[in-house]
């Protein structure tokens, strides 16, 4: 992630919170269709584990999308790929809302993912380049608020719309919002070329770290054993713990609370404690999910469960992706696009893996089991990071671009540093 020093200060470029908004629909998305999987199992005519795959397939999406996208539209107008990329979001999201075929809505799904991988891999570049050096980590942080808070506002939001209106309501909303995003895209990011400077041969060459791929590891099974769980959380909630299904949408207010706490809490104690934060984290949460087998049954204890799960779930996040950063070296950008391929990995793996649980004689409990597994197997590459330490001397990586013109021709700090 980018860096900053100097004094920050107090506003940021309102091109900023733009992406910030942008990043909030595609965090709404990826995970909406949580809450929503009876809903569309019944009405495309396929089981609730086969409507999970609708996770999965987005996941699958960003996982080649990330590093594809990054690569792919290094040498094209910044402004331009992200206006294209709100607009296949939303036609994605239009044929999956008028479709009555399983098959098309998953592939819209697929189509979506992508366009979210360039949204990502272009957004953190801009945001970073029109903030300035001084305001650059902090602009990060506005738009991975964004992402975190879809899960507290967006995704029970859609949830609650969609036991009003079918689940197609949320679909045309996101449409529309994003229709409106690439207005402002095309209203308020300035215009800029961007040649990257950048040897894509030479970032590569530095993933052969070790240590990266020990964190990368660490990515994937803390986000699959959660979104294990998560995926299936609705008929969990419903048909064990006894809430009613209109409560649910409340349940992932829950959880959202929980994922951002998490995020705050692994951002604040990440830098001086890494390895003692995330072990401690990574341990709660494969408690948590354990516990989330037996102590179902009652709407008190799930609903609380599905908190720390979520609490300490989020909190491994931020660590290992700024130990992921560090471990890279030369190749920070890559890197980033490679980070958030694992957590779609971990999602993907683990949703189809509690699908498979869920159809099997485990049943409503299956997936918080493959969950609880894949968190205490995270343990595994956190003891060995642990072991092998994770201090390494900073270094600076610059990835320079022409300078980002406003409207008004004034120039504005265009180099970022990672």
């Amino acid at each position: 992630m980018p860096s900053a020093t100097g004094p920050a200060p107090e506003k940021l470029p309102f091109v900023v919170w733009v992406l910030a908004a942008g990043a909030f629909l595609m965090g709404t998305t990826e995970f909406v269709i949580a809450g929503l999987l009876p809903e569309i199992a019944g009405d495309l005519g396929v089981g609730v584990s086969h409507a999970g795959l609708l996770i999965t397939a987005f996941a699958i999406g960003m996982i080649v999308g990330g590093p594809t996208m990054a690569l792919a539209t290094l040498r094209l107008p910044q402004r331009l790929t992200l206006v294209l990329a709100l607009a296949v979001f939303a036609l994605g999201h239009v044929v999956g809302a008028v479709s009555s075929s399983f098959t098309v809505v998953l592939a819209a799904r697929v189509v979506t993912a992508l366009a979210t991988g360039a949204f990502w891999a272009v957004g953190f570049v801009i945001a970073t380049a029109a903030a300035g050096q001084g305001r650059a980590t902090r602009a990060v942080g506005v738009m991975m608020g964004g992402l975190t808070l879809a899960n507290v506002v967006g995704v029970p939001i859609g949830s609650f719309v969609g036991q009003y209106t079918g689940w197609r309501g949320p679909f045309w909303a996101l449409a529309v919002l994003a229709g409106l995003a690439a207005v402002f895209v095309g209203r308020f990011i300035p215009a800029m070329e961007q040649r990257a400077e950048i040897s894509v041969r030479a970032e590569i060459r530095a993933l052969r770290q070790g240590r990266l791929w020990l964190a990368l590891a660490a990515a994937v099974l803390i986000m699959g054993g959660v979104l294990a769980t998560y995926t299936y959380i609705t008929p969990l909630l419903t048909d064990r713990a006894g809430i009613p299904a209109r409560a649910v949408p409340l349940v992932l207010v829950v959880f959202g609370l929980g994922a951002l706490g998490g995020t705050a809490i692994g951002g604040r104690l990440g830098d001086r404690h890494p390895m003692a934060a995330t072990l401690t984290a990574a341990a709660v949460t494969a408690l948590a999910l354990l516990l989330l087998i037996p102590l179902s049954t009652g709407p008190v204890t799930a609903v609380a469960l599905v908190f720390v799960m979520a609490l300490a779930g989020f909190t491994v996040n931020p660590v290992v992706t700024s130990l992921a950063v560090r471990f890279a070296g030369d190749a920070p950008t890559l890197t980033s696009a490679l980070t958030t391929s694992a957590y779609n990995t971990g999602i993907a793996a683990g949703s189809a893996l509690a699908g498979r649980a869920l159809d099997s004689s485990l049943g409503l409990t299956g997936p918080a089991l493959i969950g609880a597994v894949s968190a205490t197997l995270t343990l595994l590459p956190l003891i060995a990071l642990a072991l092998n330490g994770t201090s390494q001397p900073a270094r600076i990586v610059a990835q320079r671009t022409p300078p980002i013109r406003a409207r008004d021709n004034t120039p504005t700090p265009a180099q970022t540093r990672h």
